[in-house]
Parts: C-alpha cells; sequence; structure tokens
C-alpha cells in the first residue's frame, strides 16, 4: 500500500515516505480513554459548511453553536457530546493553529505534526471531527460576513477593516475546489467513524483490522494537512481588494489547482479506506452471526459472553435503566433471568404495554423475586435504517420504561438482527425470549405467559407454561387475575363475583335492577361489567353511565382492556401448546367469552371454586325474573346462590325418571356444590368415572 507519491500531483519529500509517516503518527497517539461523539460534532460540521456553500440561510446560529459547545443540544437522537468546556478550548487552539500561515511545504508538515501531538489524546474519528469543526468555524465566519456584506451596515464595516473585497465571482473556482476538498475530508472522515464504531473487539479479525488501521493513519494525516491548506486559502483572501481578485487570476487558478490536487489524493484514500472498512464490517457481521450459532448450541458457564456478543458496542455500557438513565454493562445481568423484549420502536399498543408493566413491575409478586429477572427492551425498526419518528419513539419510551434498554439500538449489529428475525422467527410482531441465568433460550416468547401470570410465572420457561396450566382450572380467579387490586381481594375473600358483558344498555340497565334486588336482600354479590371484546366508545359511554345510576361496582376502562387483553393470551397459550376447544375445557369457555357477538352474558362464581353458572341474554334476565318471583331466599339458605341460580327455573314434574347426562372431565372443585339437570331442573347424582 503507498498512498503518498503514486499520483501526478505528488511533491512529498523523502521525509514523506508512508512506513516512516505512520511511525511518526503512531508516536503522538496516546488516547486517555474519554469519548467524544464525533458522529455528532461532524453532523453540524456539515450543516454549516451546507449553509456556508449555497448561502440559503446565515449561518451564524450554527457557528455560535458549535463555537459555544450548543452542538450537544443539537440532536436528541444521540449520545451528548461530553465536557462542553474542553470541547471549546480544544476547537479554539486548533483554529489559532489552522491560522497560522504556512511558509512552505515542510513546514505544513511539521505544522501537521505539531497538531497531532496537541491531538494526541484523541482516538483517531475524534481528531479529524476536531480539526474540520475548527476550521469550519473560521470559513463560516467568512462567508458569513460575506453573505452579510451588501446589506448589514456592521458587516460592512467589518469587512471593510479587513479587508475584504467586495466581488467574489473571480474566486468562484477556488470556493469550488475548496467545497469539494472540505466534502472529501468529511467523508474520508465518516470513513473514520463508522470503523471506530464496529465492535472489533468481539471478534478475531487481525490482518483485516491491521490493513485498515494503516489506511486510517495515512487518511488522518492528509485530512490534517489539507485542513491547513484550506485555511491559508482563506487567510490569503483576507486582505485582497477586489481589483487585485481580477488582477491575479492566475494565482486563482493555481490555488485551486492545488486545492484539486487534494481532493484527488484523498479520493483514492477514500475509496481504499470505504472499502477496507466495508471488508471488516462484513467480516464482522460474519464472525458474529457464526458466534451466536455456537453460544446457543452449548451451555455456557453463564450469559456474559452471550449478552456481550447479542449487544456487541464499541462502549462497555451498551444498556441503559430506563427509569434512571444509567448507562449500564450487561455485567448488571450477571447470572440473572434475562427477557428480551423484541418489537418495533413504537413498542406495544399503549394499553398492552401499560398491562405488561402491571404483570410485572407493579404485579404483588415482584418484590419476591426483584433482582432474579430483567426486562431488557431490543428494538428494532421495520426496515434496515432508521426513520426520525422511530428514533422519536425509541426516545420517548426508552425514558419512562421500568426496564432496561439497549442505549443505542441503531448501533445494533444486522448479524445479531439477522439472528433474532431467522432463529427466533421475529416478524415484526413483539416478542419476549427469555434467557435462563446461563444465557440459553429457556422460552421462545413468553408475552403471553406474562400477560396471564405476571411474576409469578418466574422463571418463565416454556416448561413452566405447561406445569401453570396443569395448575389451573376455569374460575373466576384466572378470569380476573391481577387486573385490579379491588378484584383480587374479593376473590380471595371468596366473595360471590358477577362479571358481564354486553353493548346493550337497556339490557345492562335491566340486569344491574335484578341483581341490584338480590344484593338488597342480604346476598353478597358483587356486579363487574366488562363490556365486550372490542371495546369502543359506546362501551366507555355505557361505563361511564354506571356509577352514576348506582346501578354496579366498576372497574375502569383500562382494566376492561387487561380483561380482553389476558383473555386472548390465555387462548393463543393455550393454542400454542397444541390445545383444541373439543378437549381442553379453558380453552373453550375462553373462546366462548372471546367470541360472544352482540348478546349479552353474565357469568358468576366465587374465588377459585370451579362452581361457576353462566348465562346469556334473555336467557340470562328470565332465569333472573324466575328466581326473584320463587321462594329464592330459602333455596339461596339450602342450596346456596349458585345453585339457587340454576333451579330458579321450576323443576319439570317427572312422571318418569329424567335419563339426561352430562360427562365432563374431572377437575379440582367440580364434586363441591349442587348439579342441576339442564333439562328437568332437578339436582342431579354425581358419580366419578375412571377410563
Amino acid at each position: 500500500m503507498n498512498l503518498l507519491g503514486s499520483d501526478p500531483f505528488s511533491r512529498s519529500p523523502s521525509y514523506l515516505d508512508e512506513d516512516i509517516l505512520i511511525r511518526k503518527l503512531l508516536l503522538t497517539h496516546d488516547p486517555d480513554g474519554r469519548r467524544l461523539d464525533s458522529e455528532l460534532l461532524l453532523l453540524l460540521t456539515e450543516h454549516i459548511m451546507h449553509y456556508a456553500t449555497t448561502s440559503e440561510v446565515p449561518v451564524a446560529s450554527l457557528v455560535s453553536g458549535l463555537h459555544f459547545g450548543a452542538v450537544a443540544m443539537n440532536e436528541s437522537n444521540v449520545e451528548e457530546l461530553s465536557s462542553l468546556e474542553p470541547l471549546r478550548q480544544a476547537i479554539y487552539e486548533i483554529s489559532i493553529q489552522l491560522l497560522c500561515k504556512c511558509s512552505s511545504e515542510g513546514n505544513l508538515h511539521m505544522r501537521t505534526m505539531v497538531l497531532f501531538d496537541m491531538l494526541g489524546k484523541y482516538n483517531w474519528d475524534e481528531k479529524m471531527a476536531l480539526v474540520l469543526a475548527a476550521f469550519v468555524i473560521s470559513y463560516g465566519k467568512f462567508r458569513l460576513l460575506m453573505q452579510l456584506n451588501p446589506w448589514h451596515p456592521l458587516a460592512a464595516s467589518i469587512a471593510m477593516l479587513k479587508r475584504l473585497p467586495n466581488d467574489l465571482r473571480a474566486l468562484k473556482p477556488r470556493f469550488k475546489a475548496l467545497s469539494l476538498l472540505v466534502k472529501t475530508m468529511m467523508d474520508v472522515t465518516k470513513c473514520i467513524i463508522k470503523f471506530e464504531s464496529l465492535p472489533l473487539s468481539h471478534v478475531e479479525l487481525d490482518q483485516e483490522i491491521s490493513v485498515a488501521k494503516s489506511y486510517i493513519y495515512v487518511a488522518a494525516y492528509w485530512v490534517i494537512r489539507s485542513a491547513f491548506t484550506c485555511s491559508s486559502q482563506i487567510t490569503d483572501l483576507t486582505p485582497m481588494k477586489s481589483e487585485q481578485v481580477r488582477r491575479h487570476s492566475d494565482s486563482t487558478v493555481s490555488a485551486a489547482w492545488e486545492l484539486s490536487s487534494l481532493v484527488y489524493r484523498l479520493s483514492r484514500i477514500c475509496s481504499c479506506l470505504r472499502r477496507q472498512v466495508d471488508v471488516c464490517h462484513q467480516q464482522l457481521e460474519k464472525k458474529i452471526w457464526e458466534k451466536l450459532l455456537s453460544l446457543f448450541q452449548e451451555v455456557p458457564r453463564d450469559n456474559q459472553e452471550v449478552l456481550d456478543t447479542l449487544f456487541a458496542s464499541t462502549n462497555d455500557l451498551p444498556l441503559k435503566d430506563c427509569s434512571s438513565q444509567a448507562k449500564v454493562g450487561v455485567s448488571e445481568l450477571n447470572n440473572k433471568v434475562v427477557m428480551l423484549l423484541i418489537s418495533k420502536p413504537e413498542l406495544l399498543p399503549i394499553e398492552k404495554l401499560l398491562l405488561l408493566v402491571q404483570q410485572t413491575y407493579d404485579h404483588p409478586l415482584n418484590k419476591k423475586y426483584k433482582g432474579s429477572y430483567e426486562i431488557v427492551w431490543v428494538p428494532i425498526p421495520s426496515t434496515n435504517t432508521w426513520t426520525d419518528a422511530e428514533v422519536r419513539s425509541f426516545n420517548l419510551f426508552s425514558n419512562s420504561l421500568p426496564w432496561y434498554s439497549i442505549r443505542l439500538p441503531w448501533l445494533l449489529s444486522s448479524a445479531v438482527v439477522n439472528y433474532v428475525k431467522q432463529a427466533w422467527t421475529y416478524t415484526g410482531e413483539p416478542l419476549m425470549v427469555v434467557l435462563d441465568s446461563k444465557g440459553m433460550v429457556s422460552n421462545s416468547n413468553a408475552i403471553d405467559m406474562v400477560m396471564i401470570w405476571g411474576a409469578r410465572a418466574y422463571p418463565f420457561s416454556a416448561s413452566g407454561e405447561k406445569v401453570l396450566w396443569e395448575e389451573e382450572n376455569w374460575t373466576v380467579q384466572l378470569m380476573i387475575g391481577e387486573i385490579d387490586t379491588l378484584l383480587a381481594s374479593w376473590v380471595e375473600e371468596g366473595r360471590n363475583i358477577c362479571i358481564y358483558g354486553s353493548e346493550n344498555k337497556e339490557w345492562i340497565q335491566e340486569l344491574n335492577s335484578k341483581l341490584t334486588e338480590i344484593k338488597s336482600a342480604g346476598v353478597q354479590l358483587e356486579m363487574v361489567y366488562v363490556g365486550k371484546r372490542n371495546l369502543d366508545e359506546h362501551v366507555r359511554n355505557i361505563l361511564a353511565s354506571i356509577p352514576k345510576e348506582n346501578h354496579t361496582d366498576s372497574i375502569s376502562f383500562t382494566k376492561i382492556q387487561f380483561f380482553w387483553l389476558r383473555l386472548e393470551s390465555m387462548r393463543r397459550s393455550k393454542l400454542r401448546l397444541g390445545k383444541s376447544v373439543d378437549t381442553d375445557h379453558i380453552l373453550k369457555e375462553v373462546s366462548a367469552l372471546l367470541d360472544f357477538t352482540d348478546k349479552g352474558w353474565a357469568i358468576i362464581g366465587k374465588g377459585s371454586s370451579t362452581d361457576i353458572v353462566k348465562l346469556q341474554g334473555k336467557e340470562l334476565v328470565q332465569c333472573l325474573n324466575l328466581f326473584l318471583s320463587s321462594q329464592w331466599g330459602e333455596n339461596v339458605a339450602n342450596l346456596g346462590f349458585l345453585d339457587a341460580i340454576r333451579g330458579a327455573p321450576e323443576p319439570i314434574p317427572l312422571t318418569e325418571p329424567c335419563s339426561h347426562s352430562n360427562v365432563i372431565p374431572y377437575a379440582k372443585g367440580l364434586l363441591e356444590g349442587t348439579a342441576i339437570c339442564e333439562k328437568c331442573k332437578h339436582r342431579m347424582k354425581k358419580f366419578v368415572v375412571f377410563e
């Protein structure tokens, strides 16, 4: 590789031999570990250069922002520049060096090396960004004066004192060449920034990295040397009068030619560097992919290597605690169950997000398991690049969630994204992949499990999901869960609870009237309205009217959403486990509730008892009418409230024994209470059948 003297414009003396130059540059390089957001600094530099060359708007505010440190607030989607005072001082000192006139090429080389000594504590991308920022401040001030000079008295006075030329038309070739050179310098700097952002420490790419670094050293030298040349060109213009500009057309052409030669040289360097950085990037992605495949096929000692690879970054703190905004390393997750919440940057619909927060962070058992597991949000955009809207969504949610998130998700390795899509079948719908304390996948999607049981489902493994279902029966307790503390207390106390739904306001009023009459007679009964599956404004209005009419106790619209979301999760969970409505009683009952159309329905039960009454539509109101017209008080005392409701219709006189039978799968609690025949309304005898 020889990038110094192989082009026709080269006039480099022998002391610029490439190997010698690289050794000298490395002697000046002694970074102290600080990190400067070079990408953000370069972004503002680009803005100033754009406005300075197009003359679209005055560049005063941008130059002021860069000069006085306001750059840190320019973009909310990237990390703030650290330590503004040292940044201002560094840019000021570099500006002084650049403004010193260079009398010869040897002097230019010497000053370039002096500046490298000054920048020794910075990384290579930071050196470039700082030098470009310092030059653009000077250039921006010059162009600002030229923009304001014709019509602004203050600018005209300053231009006169500086003896700036009024007519710059003859200098257009020089300005054009200068703008092209600065653009090329920025392109080179972008390549260096891209290389420095690669998480190369996570894989072995010694040969590729060595070649790329050699290009970077040479590129850095010529970027800084070109900055001196550009500054000299601006300085030379200052004392020139308009007639001198026109008279010295040959010198203008010569100056433009000098700038063009540097453009040619830097373009070649940039092309070589870009190709090599792309090679490093491709090899890096390949190595990370292979490493992920290997890691998830073996049982590691702990979860650190797995998490290091998933969140591969040049920064030791790739995560952030969303609640405190603190930067966090993967060591905070050591030996914990880690739940990767993978979604679009828009995360989840707000009602699902609120339910997820309640079932984890606000769950009654969260204190018990706190510190045993953590949730990490991994946002993945819809396309390969992040849009401004997606960045805003990420910033909004990552500043308000009670979990961890990736700190700079747009830097997530494409190999990791592809692995998530292929190995974990992520298609855009939210996933919650669970890694056990060793870093192995214990559940490919636990999101429904969390929605149903919350922290009770810890450690959230797929095998644990099966065990939890084996312990469940179709009860009011399962339906309500922990969506509301008041309802949960009713369940725990064993109260009779009537959960009902409809969008027919007249039917609801009639039902409430009957149930209120029953309550007023001393029957302990709590009523909970849950609307319908697809909630709308009509249901919201009905809910708002219920407390006013004093018909029933009610829960909030959000809690009603939680009720239906949990039922949907129950159905998905059961279906994922291969269950069907023909063989699974819970799935049958859940599906029946979810598939109700416009008919009203009610389920009456208590706590964890499987003794449940389910009625719907007119049948429910007729049953309550019959119940109230009979000797229902005596029936409640003898049979209990639920059996009294079942037996409310008058029993049909029997001329002969009723032969109706009903076989249902055994479940704990089914032998309790009284069974009423659906046909004759008489009590039924119970038998246990063994298969």
